[in-house]
């Protein structure tokens, strides 16, 4: 299989929900995934997009693709955040990652982004090695928050 990286298009956004539904269940969460079509389509490509990205295609099947956005820190300035590269297990050991990988990267340097970064889960050994293989750093030092909508809701209750 030699696939074609290409932009991703409003036509690709139920087979990128699958690929996502498919990442959640192999990374033990699948009821975590609370996103639809429509709001994944309107995210991407609607008025204010927030998220831009790649699908890898042979043979008129998306195999894989990186969704990414831009991301902005005070100490770095603008950075492309990488939310996630997903290649389908039946696609695996082709190389698809690599190539969405390197494109993500590509854009970065383009776009003068001050660099890239990602998050990883602590278990998954075989995203790790691939990381490493570019001469990725990891951080043990810093710790992931979060609020979803219910906990924000509570918080402003409270405010």
């Amino acid at each position: 299989m030699n696939p074609t990286i290409r932009p991703a298009e409003p036509r690709d956004v139920p087979r990128m929900l699958e690929l996502v539904r498919e990442l959640a269940l192999f990374e033990r969460a699948p009821d975590e995934v609370t996103v639809t079509e429509e709001h994944m389509r309107d995210a991407g490509f609607g008025k204010d997009p927030v998220w831009f990205g790649w699908v890898a295609e042979a043979d008129g099947v998306i195999h894989g693709m990186a969704v990414c956005y831009e991301r902005y820190s005070t100490w770095k300035g603008r950075r492309l955040y990488l939310e996630d590269i997903i290649v389908t297990e039946a696609a695996r050991g082709q190389r698809i990652g690599e190539k969405l990988f390197l494109q993500c990267a590509r854009h970065a340097v383009e776009q003068n982004y001050s660099g890239m970064l990602w998050q990883v889960l602590d278990w998954n050994t075989d995203a790790i090695r691939f990381y490493e293989r570019f001469g990725a750093a990891f951080s043990d030092e810093w710790r992931n928050g979060s609020l979803e909508r219910e906990g924000l809701l509570k918080v402003i209750d409270v405010g």
